[in-house]
């Protein structure tokens, strides 16, 4: 089945041999030539996660956190590697309440990061060339200097004030008091020797050799309550993905502290609906799917945070048909019971043999805390904003737990065999454009590309927002290109509709689809620097 309903303006790129989509063409040049030159899907990943955290610094990077979704074309396993750090030890709810609440930028919005032991774990499982072979691009990128974009400049502009407030980051991102121009190179000397270390020591160097004496005396300095003892105790979470069976196909997500499983739960709604029958694009199809999205962010809020959460309550048959029973013709009103847009990229690869990964790695908000350690060169997180204080929340701060995260890395299969490999940052945006790019591309027959380009929507609910203090307006912010006569029909039904230009919604996708006869399509988002690549 094809669709030929959407125009899309960049080519669809295919290869018979390997495939990598990123949200930078650097980070994707490199992950292509490690397949090229014969290395594993999981090689690639840990060559563009690297060059990310260069390139596009205001998305990810050794500071931060990431979850990586591996399927083995030799044994037809999957497995998630969660790269998530801990609360320090000194973070209680006492002391973030005497600071007025958990503070959005600089030191005391750092949580441990722990995106270099997903990595390692990744590597050690599935790599296939030595780990400090994968550091080239990144080095260089660092080392020589790399050409600001325009989404760059952007994203510095944006955040000119938080980055203005530390001296170390202001003297790479504001020299001049000034975002850097498009095309001037930005060199990070630092952030070069840090990657220099960790190639030739390997990744436990971080969590518990000299880079992780100096980056602990940076913390200290710059006034963060993470301390040595808290990046010594970071360790990857391993676990199988969860899924379900969804027209044909399986879908799969990355389990907790990710919160992928509300993506599932917005299919399983929809199921029982025919969805082709009510046409891409139209004011059914878009509310049918804006309230599904309310329901299981009513449930992702209840759940996601706890150590075990009932995923096969959660998922149930039971469960859906009570959703999908409650949504009628107009828009509900209906707020999560206490709960700012972060920033993440996402990358995948899919190599000759057929291995497969789906990442996605953040530093939350664009450009973290806004702090950069000194002596490593490494921007610092600000995760600890994803907290909550209250008594009895599921996801209440507590020292040594992990916070749940909006990332997720989802994976669909079909006859045993990856199917497509997708996935987008974006906050609390990420499973509802997941889910409307899986719905696009399986319902409707559209392309990565056409997927991609799409017009889009987001919804908003009240009390919505993940980063503290955990607010949000009830508004569908939707795309221009899905017509005047879209518009009007959900303006008619409810829904409070924020147009906005097209291509200017929310999130940067990218995706990799696996035809029967081997060829890899690659798609990729122009939203940002997105670039994808095949051979």
């Amino acid at each position: 089945m094809a669709y030929d309903g959407i125009r899309a303006h960049r080519p669809l790129i295919m290869g018979r041999r390997g495939a990598v989509a990123t949200n930078h063409p650097v980070a994707t040049a490199a992950g292509l030539d490690v397949l090229r030159a014969g290395g594993t899907a999981a090689d690639a990943a840990v060559a563009v996660s690297l060059a990310l955290g260069v390139v596009e610094p205001h998305m990810s990077g050794l500071g931060g956190d990431g979850f990586y979704h591996h399927w083995s074309a030799s044994t037809g396993r999957a497995e998630t590697y969660a790269g998530t750090g801990q609360a320090p030890r000194a973070a209680t709810v006492d002391r973030y309440r005497a600071e007025g609440g958990v503070p959005n930028r600089g030191p005391l919005s750092v949580q441990t990061p722990g995106k270099v032991a997903g990595l390692a774990a990744l590597h050690a499982a599935h790599g296939g060339r030595p780990w400090g072979s994968l550091f080239g691009a990144a080095i260089e990128a660092a080392d020589d200097g790399f050409a600001a974009t325009h989404a760059l400049r952007h994203f510095v502009g944006e955040n000119r004030a938080h980055l203005a407030a530390d001296p170390t980051s202001r003297a790479i991102w504001l020299p001049d008091g000034q975002p850097p121009a498009v095309g001037e190179l930005v060199v990070q000397p630092a952030l070069a020797a840090t990657l220099r270390r960790l190639a030739a020591a390997g990744p436990e160097e971080i969590f518990a050799g000299a880079v992780a004496r100096d980056l602990a005396a940076d913390l200290s300095d710059i006034g963060s309550i993470v301390a040595g003892e808290d990046l010594a105790a970071v360790e990857a979470r391993i676990a199988p993905p969860i899924g379900i069976a969804w027209r044909g196909f399986e879908v799969r997500q990355t389990p907790q502290p990710s919160m992928g499983f509300a993506m599932l739960q917005m299919l399983r709604i929809v199921e029982g609906f025919d969805l082709a029958a009510l046409g891409w694009g139209s004011a059914a199809l878009v509310h049918l799917m804006v309230e599904a999205k309310k329901r299981a962010f009513l449930d992702r809020e209840a759940e996601a945070g706890r150590d075990q959460p009932d995923f096969a309550a959660l998922l149930s048959d039971a469960r859906a048909k009570a959703h999908a029973a409650a949504i009628g013709d107009r828009a509900a009103h209906l707020p999560v019971r206490a709960m700012a847009e972060a920033d993440t990229t996402y990358f995948c690869a899919v190599d000759a043999e057929g291995n497969a990964v789906s990442a996605i790695q953040s530093i939350n908000g664009a450009f973290g805390s806004g702090v950069t350690a000194p002596r490593t060169g490494i921007l610092l997180n600000n995760r600890m904003s994803y907290w909550h204080l209250e008594e009895g929340h599921a996801n209440r701060l507590a020292p040594g737990r992990r916070v749940r995260h909006t990332m997720n890395a989802p994976m669909v299969m079909k006859d045993g065999k990856p199917w497509m490999v997708f996935g987008t940052p974006g906050a609390d945006n990420q499973v509802q454009v997941n889910f409307q790019v899986l719905v696009a591309a399986a319902v409707f027959g559209m392309d990565p590309q056409q997927a991609l380009e799409a017009p889009r929507w987001t919804s908003s609910q009240p009390g919505q927002e993940s980063n503290y203090p955990h607010g949000g307006g009830e508004v569908l912010t939707i795309e221009r290109g899905v017509g005047e006569g879209t518009v009007a029909g959900l303006r008619e039904r409810g829904h409070d509709v924020k147009v906005v230009p097209d291509l200017e919604g929310a999130c940067s996708v990218e995706a990799i689809r696996v035809l029967d006869n081997g060829i890899r399509m690659a798609g990729s988002d122009p939203r940002r620097d997105g670039w994808a690549a095949a051979y």
